[in-house]
């Protein structure tokens, strides 16, 4: 059976571990002050990857939450991909030396794309996560602040032909809403790239939806509020994913 990873998504505002609704700085709820306990506590049931957003950073256009990255690195074994606010090329370098594994780059892939090719090109593809909000198959952009003309189809398509091998979409209009993901959506990405290491984001609310995802042909999925707000348990991850190991 093909590898199919739970990611579940520790969101960083004041270091502290929070969820949004759709994107809407507003709309904040705090799960813990300490996101280390999180992240422990998911990698205590198996857990080995984690997507870990820089949420002032995003907002801020540069990396904040280094302290955070730098503690779960080095006090748990999880692999982990870190995004908000890469920029730069001294930004990327620093998230590296912090101890992320992956760089997940959304808005400068697509404000200065030959930037973003240059770092596919240096780090190698396995070390760049492209992460493409999505509102109504359009991009969305700086933390789903700007919406652009932007087609998800062509973007992807741009990329890969620069070297991208791995990406993960969000539905903005799903993200935090607990009402399932896009599958549809995600059926016609997987399908028209079939090269690509595709990961589902948003929506995410039961197991009947990370099964529906495998099945589709995803990589892996990035679960967030749903894991915060216990309608996907512990349990029920731990035993995925003995069946997938």
């Amino acid at each position: 059976m093909k590898k199919f990873d739970i990611i579940p998504a520790i969101d960083i505002i004041d270091g502290k571990c929070v969820r949004l609704s759709q994107g809407d700085y507003s709309k904040k709820t705090i799960y813990n002050e300490d996101p280390l306990e999180v992240a422990k506590q998911f990698e205590a049931i198996g857990i080995s990857r984690l997507h870990l957003v820089d949420l002032d950073g995003a907002k801020n256009g540069e990396v904040v939450n280094f302290k955070v990255l730098d503690k779960i690195a080095n006090q748990t074994d999880l692999k982990i991909d870190f995004g908000g606010g890469i920029k730069t090329n001294e930004s990327i370098q620093s998230i590296f030396d912090a101890g992320a594994d992956m760089a997940t780059i959304g808005s400068i892939a697509v404000k200065d794309p030959e930037l973003f090719y240059t770092w596919i090109k240096k780090y190698g593809s396995r070390k760049i996560l492209l992460g493409a909000d999505v509102k109504e198959e359009k991009i969305a952009i700086s933390g789903w602040l700007e919406s652009t003309e932007l087609n998800i189809f062509d973007f992807l398509i741009q990329n890969l032909e620069n070297g991208l091998t791995q990406a993960f979409c969000t539905d903005v209009s799903k993200d935090g809403m607990l009402q399932g993901p896009s599958i549809d959506l995600y059926k016609k990405i997987t399908l028209q790239f079939l090269e690509l290491k595709f990961i589902a984001s948003g929506g995410v609310t039961t197991m009947k939806d990370v099964y529906q995802l495998e099945q589709i042909g995803c990589a892996g999925v990035i679960i967030g509020k749903a894991l915060y707000e216990g309608k996907i348990t512990t349990n029920e991850l731990k035993n995925f994913i003995k069946d997938v190991v």
